[in-house]
C-alpha cells in the first residue's frame, strides 16, 4: 500500500485520512516499529479531531502514550524537535484528553511522547530519538 490509512470513526461513517507526505508517512512507520520494538502496543495511528491530530496512539504497562513524531531529512534545518512549539504541546494535550474522555477503558495514566526522526537524502534512518515525557 503507497499510502497509510488510519481508521478515523465519526459516528456510524469511518473516514479513511491518508498520510501523502512520503517523508511524514516514513517517519511515522520508522517510530512505530520502533515503539512496537520496545514492548508498546499501538491501538491508533493519526487520529484527527477537528483542531489537533495525534500520530500514534499507545499502550505500555498500564499507560496510555500519546506521541507526537517530527520527521526531518538532513539535520541542516535543526532537530525534529524545534518543530514542537508551546501552541502544538496544548494542542496534543486537548486531542489526547478529548480521545480518552471517548475510550474510557483505555489505561487511566497518561503521558505525551515526542520521536524525532531524521532521514538520510535516501529516505533511510539515520537517526531516530524518543523523549518521554514531555511538557509545556
Amino acid at each position: 500500500m503507497s499510502e497509510i490509512q488510519a481508521r478515523r470513526d465519526h459516528g456510524e461513517k469511518l473516514e479513511f485520512m491518508k498520510i501523502s507526505n512520503p517523508t511524514a508517512r516514513m517517519g511515522e512507520d520508522l517510530a512505530a516499529n520502533f515503539l512496537k520494538k520496545k514492548g508498546y502496543k499501538i491501538i491508533d495511528r493519526n487520529f484527527r479531531l477537528g483542531y489537533g491530530e495525534i500520530d500514534i496512539i499507545a499502550v505500555k504497562k498500564n499507560t496510555l502514550v500519546f506521541v507526537e513524531v517530527k520527521t526531518r531529512r538532513g539535520s541542516l534545518y535543526g532537530t525534529p524537535f524545534e518543530q514542537i512549539s508551546s501552541n502544538k504541546l496544548r494542542t496534543i494535550v486537548r486531542t489526547a484528553q478529548f480521545y480518552k474522555l471517548n475510550n474510557p477503558k483505555l489505561p487511566g495514566s497518561l503521558r505525551i511522547d515526542a520521536i524525532g526522526v531524521i532521514l538520510d537524502e535516501n529516505m533511510n534512518l539515520k537517526d531516530l530519538q524518543h523523549i518521554e515525557n514531555i511538557t509545556l
